[in-house]
């Protein structure tokens, strides 16, 4: 029996998840709580506090996708995630780094609450990744076009599987580059 290849968008999101990681380890190995914590001025977000958000978007947003798939039996892949017109639009224009990509309040459910993060962060995200991708690997039998999950910040709004995967993955990318930017910002602390 031979095995039947991953759909190409789920070797892309596969990837794009590991990069992910490989970005944060890079980003974090060696900083001090300090350094953690610096916010480049009165009100931004330090690294630890982008991490935090991703993590628990990845907390509030993947339960969310998961559960459009529970008791349903997959019904065959495609090779590629079409986004809808508004998912389209809204990863372009809200989510994906770009320099004509608008600024949006985070919300509240994935709002940064601790006041220190601690180095503990970085396993919760990197747990959140293999999350993502476990996610990915289950959802690469289904038509991730096709099954749609509730918008856990706007119940009304409803994205597919595939639309939603794609963003989260847009979303790492936006605040890994955010606390990138931190990270080179003048001030920084030394240690």
């Amino acid at each position: 029996m031979t095995l039947a290849a991953s759909p190409a968008w789920s070797e892309r999101l596969l990837s794009e998840f590991t990069d992910s990681d490989a970005r944060l380890k890079i980003l974090t190995a060696g900083l001090s709580p300090a350094q953690l914590n610096w916010p480049p001025r009165a009100g931004a977000w330090s690294i630890g506090k982008c991490i935090e958000h991703l993590a628990i978007s990845s907390d509030v947003y993947l339960t969310a996708i998961a559960s459009a798939l529970i008791g349903r039996q997959p019904d065959g892949p495609v090779d590629e995630i079409v986004l809808g017109r508004f998912g389209g639009y809204f990863i372009r224009n809200f989510i994906e780094p770009t320099p004509t990509t608008k600024r949006a309040r985070a919300p509240r459910k994935i709002t940064p609450t601790l006041s220190s993060v601690d180095a503990g962060i970085v396993d919760r995200f990197l747990a959140g990744n293999e999350k993502a991708r476990a996610l990915v690997r289950r959802a690469a039998g289904y038509d991730v076009n096709r099954v749609r999950f509730r918008n856990p910040f706007i119940p009304l709004l409803r994205f597919s599987v595939g639309t939603g995967l794609q963003l989260h993955s847009s979303h790492e990318r936006r605040h890994l580059l955010q606390a990138e930017r931190v990270k080179a910002s003048p001030g920084f602390p030394d240690r």
